[in-house]
C-alpha cells in the first residue's frame, strides 16, 4: 500500500469511525492490511491536516476540517492522481487508471484560477494553464494535495 492509497484509507476510517488516537488509527491501518508504525501514522495526521473535535457522544477524535477543498475533492485526487508535471502551460496529470474523469471533475469543481480547462481521458488529464508560471503553481498545488 503506498502513502497515497493509505492517506486515503485514513480519510474513510476517520469518516466511518471515531478514532481519537494515533494508537487507535494505526491499530485500524493494521487491521485494514498496511504495514505502518505510529509515526507513519503521525506524519499522516499532520500532512492531512486532521484535527480533533467532539463527535457523537462527545467524545474527541480525528476529523477532516472545513477548508476550501472538501473532503470530497482531496479524496478523489489523493486515492487516484500520480503525479502532476508542467510543461510551458500545460500540466500533464497522471492517474491511476479509469480515475482521470473522476479527478478531473473535482479539480474542476475547485475552480482553480490559474486553470483555464481540463482534458481528461483513462488516465491521464491536461490542464490548460494561463501561463507557464501558472502551470507550475498548479503542478505545485496538486502535487502538495497528493503529497508530493
Amino acid at each position: 500500500m503506498n502513502k497515497s492509497q493509505r492517506q486515503s484509507l485514513i480519510l474513510s476510517l476517520i469518516e466511518k469511525e471515531d478514532i481519537s488516537t494515533q494508537e487507535e488509527l494505526t491499530e485500524r491501518l493494521r487491521a485494514s492490511g498496511a504495514e505502518v508504525t505510529q509515526a507513519t501514522a503521525s506524519r499522516d495526521i499532520k500532512e492531512l491536516g486532521l484535527i480533533k473535535a467532539k463527535r457523537r457522544g462527545g467524545k474527541y477524535s480525528y476529523i477532516l476540517p472545513k477548508t476550501e477543498t472538501p473532503k470530497p475533492k482531496s479524496g478523489i485526487l489523493i486515492s487516484s492522481v500520480i503525479s502532476a508535471v508542467a510543461a510551458g502551460n500545460i500540466l500533464c496529470v497522471k492517474c491511476l487508471s479509469g480515475t482521470a474523469s473522476g479527478a478531473a471533475a473535482a479539480l474542476d469543481e475547485m475552480k482553480l484560477d490559474s486553470a483555464i480547462g481540463t482534458i481528461a481521458g483513462d488516465d491521464t488529464i491536461f490542464i490548460l494553464a494561463a501561463s507557464e508560471d501558472k502551470a507550475r503553481e498548479l503542478e505545485e498545488k496538486i502535487n502538495f494535495m497528493i503529497g508530493r
